[in-house]
């Protein structure tokens, strides 16, 4: 029998997102990178997922925000009275 997930498409601002199932990483090692790419057969009029290792010569579009976006604020520091400065 093959295999079937299903999982909700849920909007986030302007786009709708999902998440990719577990089961579908079960070959792939999950501690480095990877891209899930979506192709779209107009003939078939179907969707296929392809998961493969992250090009890292390749830059993405949330990647060049990465570079743009602020710093992070640093932690503000506690006397041993425990007030902030």
């Amino acid at each position: 029998m093959p295999a079937e997930f299903r999982r909700k498409l849920y909007k986030r601002g302007s786009s709708h997102e999902t998440t990719i199932p577990m089961p579908m990483l079960f070959e792939h090692d999950t501690n480095t990178r990877l891209d899930v790419v979506f192709k779209y057969d107009p003939k078939a009029k179907r969707w296929y997922v392809e998961i493969e290792p992250r090009d890292d010569n390749k830059q993405d579009v949330k990647s060049s925000k990465d570079k743009t976006a602020r710093p992070k604020k640093q932690a503000s520091q506690k006397t041993t009275s425990g007030v902030r400065q």
